[in-house]
């Protein structure tokens, strides 16, 4: 089991007007998240919504030079990302997300694969393009700790005086025997450089983490997300774990090797890993899904309107306060 070393974060101060306050008369509940949504209005003055995105890399944990079969758990479709030349890629996810939601502005979100893991020239013209329309706020890119050379870390330096960058680790768990498990293949040490070496250069980091990764236990489970929120990381990500076909996870689910969970587990260890978050952190996410046709389990994640519903009304029922367990 990785222990808690990095350095407390840079000093930050809150804004009220940063988090997202709920009251009701009738209970006196005051719920305390640093929500995106909330930190986007401040920042940007709307609603800002992303944009998914292909820069068309592969992964270092699938072309042989670190693995061959990928993470455990990645089925290697980027499905929600659009693909093409950018200018094609940003009109389609535009269409997809006014269709939705409504218009506003947007986060160019490099998602699918490792998005630094192209030549510099490759990744500068991409980027650029991406950031290009006026309506395109901030860049964030996916990519793993192990793939942020110097090159890289220049050019993301570069963009960064043009538009915010954020750089979206995929940490997913502190836990050695976990991470060796689902095939990360970067030790805990190797985010640890990256988020000192992204802070050096001006970008925002957004740590991914999975809750329900087979073997953890809620405890283990708020342990990573403290370890985030020690790290410096601005924001997170909080997934759960669900299984897709196409999955080396999909064969050991089938085999009965272990379980996914239920939605009140699910929320229950969600609140736990808030609440040991220190309230600078933005939540990015509190969930996350993949392809309803791709999906084995759990089923239930796949109504994800329900999901967010019974999410925000448990924590108004259980009195959720960011940070209230640091």
């Amino acid at each position: 089991m990785a222990l808690i070393h990095a350095e407390a974060p840079r000093t930050v101060r809150i804004n009220p007007a940063l988090t997202e306050k709920v009251h009701t008369r009738k209970r006196g509940i005051d719920l305390y998240l640093h929500s995106f949504n909330e930190e986007m209005r401040s920042r940007f003055g709307c609603k800002v919504y992303r944009l998914a995105l292909s820069a068309g890399c592969t992964c270092p944990n699938r072309d042989g030079t670190v693995g061959s079969r990928g993470c455990i758990f990645c089925d290697g479709a980027g499905a929600f990302a659009a693909h093409g030349p950018i200018s094609q890629q940003l009109a389609q996810a535009k269409a997809r997300v006014s269709a939705k939601a409504g218009s506003g502005a947007y986060v160019a979100y490099f998602q699918d694969f490792t998005n630094t893991y192209a030549p510099v020239g490759t990744l500068r013209r991409l980027f650029t393009d991406a950031m290009e329309p006026e309506d395109v706020v901030a860049l964030s890119i996916a990519t793993r700790p192990d793939c942020l050379g110097e090159e890289v870390l220049d050019l993301l330096r570069e963009l960064g005086r043009k538009k915010p960058v954020w750089v979206e680790l995929g940490l997913q768990t502190i836990h050695l025997a976990t991470a060796e498990y689902i095939r990360r293949g970067y030790p805990l040490e190797r985010y640890d450089e990256a988020v000192e070496r992204l802070h050096g250069v001006g970008a925002e980091v957004i740590a991914h983490m999975i809750l329900g990764l087979p073997g953890e236990n809620v405890e283990e489970m708020a342990r990573t997300a403290e370890y985030i929120g020690r790290s410096g990381a601005e924001g997170i990500k909080l997934h759960l774990l669900h299984v897709l076909r196409n999955t080396d996870l999909a064969e050991e689910y089938g085999r009965g090797v272990f379980r996914t969970m239920e939605l009140e587990e699910y929320i229950s260890a969600l609140e736990r890993c808030i609440r040991r978050l220190p309230r600078s952190v933005v939540i990015h996410r509190l969930t996350g899904d993949g392809a309803k046709k791709d999906l084995i389990a759990p089923l239930w994640s796949g109504d994800k309107k329900r999901v967010l519903n019974a999410i925000r009304a448990s924590f108004l029922r259980d009195d959720l306060v960011q940070g209230s367990d640091l």
